[in-house]
């Protein structure tokens, strides 16, 4: 990946990680934004002024904001989230870290970040760097995804198996 890449050589890994959090973070605060970056019917002028004035406001890197003004010029913004994903992946990596999803039913407090963590590298060897979001349709609990492998202990898991036992 090019901005990994350009990150790397710059040695600006952490700062473009953070960035790239804040731009998720802001797509999932706000509808406009996020209809900004699916939709084709705005104008590559637009989404380009547009994409730019956001990551001045949110006060991205200069690496990501020109990354940003690239993907609007070349009408990629809808793959934000994937390239958000990736770079956590390969920043990660590069770290000696394995990434690990967290979904919450509710904001998780640090001192359950710590713990978290701290029972994941238990179970998997080594340094663990979390992904959190927050999907209250959870109801309770948490899903984590480590690879290929996915821990469920949400309530509507729970609710969906227990339903589906009794009708037997």
């Amino acid at each position: 990946m090019a901005l990994f890449d350009l990150a790397r050589d710059a040695k600006t890994i952490d700062a473009v990680e953070a960035s790239l959090t804040a731009v998720r973070d802001a797509l999932g605060q706000s509808d406009d934004l996020r209809r900004l970056t699916t939709s084709p019917l705005v104008g590559r002028g637009v989404a380009v002024k547009t994409v730019l004035a956001v990551a001045d406001q949110i006060g991205v890197d200069p690496t990501t904001r020109s990354f940003l003004g690239v993907l609007a010029e070349n009408r990629r913004l809808s793959q934000l989230p994937a390239i958000i994903r990736a770079f956590r992946t390969l920043a990660s990596r590069h770290r000696g870290e394995i990434a690990a999803e967290v979904v919450s039913a509710h904001p998780l407090t640090d001192d359950q970040v710590a713990q978290l963590k701290q029972q994941l590298r238990q179970r998997v060897g080594r340094e663990v760097s979390v992904d959190l979001s927050v999907d209250p349709q959870l109801l309770g609990g948490l899903v984590v995804r480590i690879g290929s492998q996915m821990i469920d202990s949400s309530i509507r898991t729970r609710l969906n198996a227990l339903a589906s036992a009794m009708k037997g």
